[in-house]
């Protein structure tokens, strides 16, 4: 008799008990992704952290990796989305960054800012006449995202990166 009604207490735990643990864990889940959604869709300027890694890859923004200083923002409207990027890097990691880009540093111009004047306002990015500045523009066919890319080279070893990637649907 004693065995009958602990196992009915075990069956009834396993069969109710664990299925509500679950979905309490599944709701503060599900809740704390929500927070994370509003927390970044109701940001107004660069955040201090680094895209996911399917925005970078959405927005073809590979940033290398041990890179400092990242911040990231995300327009998005009915002609196109835009992910506004910048991050400090060495020297290698400039040439790995516009190699993975499909582009050179030999393309960079130098004294050249392709970031509009509207896209640097949106972030409140200044590219002052005091820095050693070089930029491309990388445009690509069809989805794909173009990108307008300024780098301040004033510390060569050391390159601050702004880019804005731009993808139309």
């Amino acid at each position: 008799m004693v065995w009958r009604r602990a196992l009915t207490a075990v069956v009834i735990v396993l069969l109710i008990g664990v299925p509500a643990g679950y979905l309490v864990t599944s709701a503060e889940q599900s809740r704390e992704s929500g927070r994370d959604k509003e927390a970044e869709s109701s940001a107004t300027g660069l955040r201090d952290n680094w895209p996911s890694r399917m925005k970078r890859r959405v927005f073809e923004v590979p940033i290398p990796a041990r890179s400092t200083e990242v911040a990231y923002y995300e327009t998005s409207n009915w002609k196109s989305s835009r992910l506004y990027v910048k991050f400090r890097t060495t020297a290698g990691g400039l040439d790995a960054f516009l190699n993975d880009i499909g582009t050179s540093r030999a393309r960079l111009r130098t004294g050249a800012v392709p970031v509009g004047a509207r896209d640097a306002e949106t972030v409140g990015w200044v590219f002052g006449p005091d820095a050693a500045w070089a930029g491309a523009s990388h445009r690509q066919p069809g989805p794909r995202p173009s990108q307008d890319i300024a780098v301040d080279l004033t510390d060569p070893s050391a390159p601050m990166v702004f880019v804005v990637s731009t993808a139309t649907p």
